[in-house]
């Protein structure tokens, strides 16, 4: 049986295993419903619910790899069972010309707008 935290790194879901530790540990990530600490093994068929701002994403185990793979391998040993990622995150953060220096007021309205916040 594998842990967890090693599966998540093992199929890509994270860049590294103590980054997986630290989601694991910090209650990100839930098995089958319930939250779980980095030792817990995972098997084949257990869903594995993983929690970022604005999106949960659901994998089912099909493979409990316990070697890092290529992506292509990595993608064989799960099947995604979560929503489609919203729209909002995945579009590119706005960016200010290097030294332009801080924001206008009208600027900052302007921000707001692209954002989707309230412009007071």
């Amino acid at each position: 049986m594998t842990r967890i935290d090693v599966w998540l790194w093992s199929v890509r879901v994270y860049k590294s295993r103590s980054l997986a530790t630290e989601a694991v540990k910090g209650g990100h990530i839930r098995l089958n419903g319930d939250p779980v600490k980095p030792s817990h093994g995972v098997k084949p068929g257990d869903v594995v619910t993983i929690h970022t701002p604005g999106w949960d994403r659901v994998l089912k185990v099909i493979d409990p790899i316990a070697k890092r793979v290529g992506a292509k391998l990595a993608v064989e040993a799960y099947q995604d069972l979560s929503a489609p990622r919203p729209a909002y995150l995945s579009t590119p953060v706005a960016r200010r010309d290097r030294g332009a220096g801080r924001p206008t007021k009208k600027d900052r309205r302007a921000i707001d707008r692209l954002r989707g916040r309230d412009a007071h």
